[in-house]
Formats: structure tokens, C-alpha cells, sequence
């Protein structure tokens, strides 16, 4: 049961702020902009939550049929297929569960707002979280995975929740999505590096492995200028009230110094909580400022 927990606390380090964020980010800019609809936002979260918990679930799947989450080589909490603790057909079922709920709240958002070409953009998303570790060439593999993180869950997740509401996505949505995108990439860089030696091993070239330790330090370091600049940006684009997504800010400075302090193992985890705090804070601070705006 242990491990179960400890894949339990591992996915919600990753979830929650993946989730949540960018449908607070857009909603933000929903509200400033008058078009704030409690319903639509409902159901932007429910689509982000079922697929960050399906990624989730597909990654444990993937990894752990190809024997590269194993317990030996990860540093992190362990996996529920490498581990033993549940088979690959249950959790292989519990991630296309999962996509089935996204396409469902999908679907509905489709028919409120009656812009069909959201179901491209939803089926799009699945096959994409489905082939960040699955398929016979994962693009995960490869070290593209920064780029599915910051597309979907930043550029779509912002963008796709303030027009649901609003109807159209303003420059600040954008500025908002590079945020909150940013901030997710440092998560998943963060997760890659802990990793770094067991994906070597291995043959799994994340960003992390292509990069090496040096690199991947400074990368992290760059996102989270970005995701000053993305809140800055958004406020130069609605109201200075908006700077208040910088308060999020508070929690990144001790990763930053952490990060190129040449942290590793259970610091790296210390890091990636710290990191999801701030990008939750960020998105909230957004919105509390456009709101107050």
C-alpha cells in the first residue's frame, strides 16, 4: 500500500497544478473581459483534470510495459505498473476512462458554445497525451514532451478556457497560457532531471537527457523568467491589478537557487512542490487581480 500512496502523492504534485491553473489563468481573463461563466469554467476544469489524471495513468501504463519505470531505476515515487502494485490492462483502462470523461465535458463545452472545431482541438489532445509515452515512437522519447506540456496545458488549456466563456481569446489569454505553460515545463523539467540517470540508461532522451544536468538547470531557470514576463505582460495588456499573479513568485525563489545550487534526488521533489504551489498561486493572483480590476 505504500506504493500506492506514494504514486498517489507523485501524480497529485503533477496534477493539481497542471489542472487548475490554466482554468483559473483563463477564467481570469474571462472575468475582466465580463464573460465569466461559472458553468463553462466547470466543465474547461473537468477536461483539464481528466486528462492530466489520464496522461498520468497512460505514462505509468507505457513506461511500465517497456520495464523503464522499474524501482531501481527511479528516484522518485514509484509507478504502479513498475512497481507490481496494479496490471498494465487496469491501468491502461483507468487512462482511456479517464480521456472518455475529457471528451464527454468536451463535447458538452462543444455544443454550448457551438464552435465544432473544439472537438478537433480535444481529439487532438488525447492522441497526444496517449503518444507522449505510448505507440511504438513516443515523442516523449525523443525529448518533445516540454512541447506537449506547454502547448496543451498552456497555450490550449488558457486560450481554450477564456473563449469558451468570452467567445474570443484576447492578448492577455496569451500572455496568461506562457505563464502558466512555463510553469508546467518547469515541473516537468524538474521531474526529468531527477530522472536524468535511469532515462539514460534506459534510452528514454528527455529534454532532461539531451540537454545534460548544466543545461537543463539553465532551462529551468529560463521558463521561470518567462513566467515573469508572460504575468508582467498580462498586465500591461488589462490592469497592473494583474501583478498580483507575481505573489506566486514568493515560492520560486528557493527552487531557482536550489536548482542551480546542483540539487538532486528528494531536493528535486522539494522542488517540484514548491514550483506547483507557485504556479497555482500565479494563476490565482491572475485572477484576484482582473477580478478586482
Amino acid at each position: 500500500m505504500a506504493t500506492v500512496a506514494d504514486w498517489i502523492e507523485g501524480a497529485r504534485l503533477r496534477t493539481l497544478p497542471a489542472a487548475f491553473s490554466p482554468v483559473l489563468a483563463g477564467t481570469a481573463v474571462a472575468v475582466f473581459y465580463d464573460g465569466f461563466r461559472w458553468e463553462r469554467a466547470l466543465l474547461a476544469l473537468v477536461v483539464a483534470l481528466a486528462l492530466q489524471v489520464g496522461v498520468n495513468f497512460a505514462n505509468d501504463y507505457s513506461d511500465g510495459v517497456r520495464g523503464t519505470d522499474s524501482a531501481e531505476l527511479r528516484s522518485g515515487p514509484q509507478r504502479l505498473v513498475g512497481s507490481g502494485v496494479a496490471s498494465p490492462a487496469v491501468v491502461k483502462r483507468a487512462a482511456f476512462g479517464c480521456f472518455a470523461i475529457a471528451a464527454a465535458a468536451g463535447l458538452a463545452l462543444t455544443l454550448m458554445t457551438q464552435a465544432w472545431w473544439l472537438l478537433a482541438v480535444g481529439a487532438a489532445a488525447i492522441v497526444a497525451a496517449w503518444f507522449y509515452t505510448g505507440g511504438k515512437h513516443p515523442y516523449g522519447y525523443a525529448g518533445l514532451g516540454e512541447v506537449f506540456v506547454f502547448v496543451f496545458f498552456g497555450l490550449v488549456a488558457v486560450a481554450g478556457t477564456t473563449f469558451v466563456q468570452l467567445g474570443r481569446v484576447p492578448e492577455a489569454s496569451w500572455w496568461a497560457a506562457l505563464a502558466v505553460g512555463s510553469l508546467a515545463c518547469a515541473i516537468l523539467v524538474c521531474n526529468n532531471l531527477r530522472d536524468i540517470a535511469g532515462d539514460a540508461q534506459v534510452g528514454k532522451r528527455t529534454l532532461a537527457v539531451r540537454l545534460g544536468d548544466r543545461n537543463t538547470r539553465w532551462f529551468f531557470v529560463v521558463l521561470i523568467a518567462a513566467t515573469l514576463f508572460g504575468v508582467v505582460q498580462v498586465a500591461a495588456a488589462t490592469s497592473w491589478w494583474a501583478l498580483l499573479g507575481l505573489v506566486g513568485a514568493v515560492f520560486l525563489i528557493g527552487p531557482v537557487r536550489l536548482m542551480l545550487d546542483g540539487a538532486s534526488g528528494l531536493l528535486l521533489i522539494h522542488v517540484l512542490k514548491l514550483v506547483g504551489i507557485a504556479e497555482l498561486v500565479c494563476s490565482a493572483g491572475l485572477l484576484v487581480g482582473l477580478a478586482i480590476a
